[in-house]
């Protein structure tokens, strides 16, 4: 069996403001590189909890987290910050583009990486527009897109630095049935960039484009 890139052991999660609430019960589970995997479950069930763990957008309050093999509780904010910034790459229910950027200029935003020229980050925005299909509206405003297109641009935002890990958080909610198809579709292929996808969603239909089907109800991994 392959490596695991991310491991959770025991990893649960306990908030006391304003008053102490469990949101995620001790668990195990591990993520090889290059799986996709979606993250059901109903609402408040702690799935949003458990992605933002994984992404290192939040710590957990028990266990231990290894990121390909980095233990992430003895990391510090910064290291931690960094390592989010180097490999990983979100996707959001709501775009969170800048109306007034251009959709270029939108993906550069994923660039990290502050080594690079000009010329070469002008040309991995290019790449990963093409790669959602989107490269000849490069120069448009974000704000004058369609929120299909919205929702591509994120993706090749969050592609463009060929990050380990994608997460995307409800991807699917605000658009039809056949964009939303689409974009489920975009994210299962990014395994095939190299990248371990994770999908939290209350849509089945990311179920059929998973290797695995993680669920959580009430804190608890099923």
């Amino acid at each position: 069996m392959a490596e695991a890139l991310i491991e959770l052991r025991g990893i649960g999660l306990e908030v006391h403001s304003p008053v102490p609430t469990r949101i995620l019960h001790p668990l195990d589970l591990d993520m090889v590189a290059g799986e996709a995997v979606t993250i059901m479950g109903p609402s408040g069930a702690g799935k949003t909890s458990l992605a933002s763990i994984i992404g290192l957008l939040q710590p957990a309050t028990e266990g231990v987290y290894r990121f390909a093999g980095n233990q992430i509780s003895e990391l510090t904010l910064g290291k931690a910050a960094a390592l989010r910034a180097e490999h990983f790459g979100f996707v959001f229910q709501h775009s969170h583009l800048i109306e007034e950027r251009t959709a270029i200029a939108n993906v550069d935003l994923g660039l990290t990486d502050t080594r690079l020229r000009l010329d070469q980050r002008a040309e991995r925005a290019h790449q990963a527009l093409a790669w959602v299909e989107l490269d000849e509206i490069a120069e448009r405003r974000a704000g004058d897109l369609s929120g299909g297109e919205r929702h591509r641009v994120a993706i090749a935002r969050a592609l463009v630095k060929s990050p380990r890990v994608v997460i995307a958080d409800e991807p699917t909610a605000a658009l039809d049935q056949a964009t939303g198809q689409h974009i489920l579709e975009l994210l299962g292929t990014a395994t095939s960039r190299g990248a371990t996808v994770i999908i939290v969603t209350h849509d089945h239909r990311a179920a059929d484009l998973a290797d695995r089907v993680v669920t959580i109800t009430d804190g608890h991994l099923s």
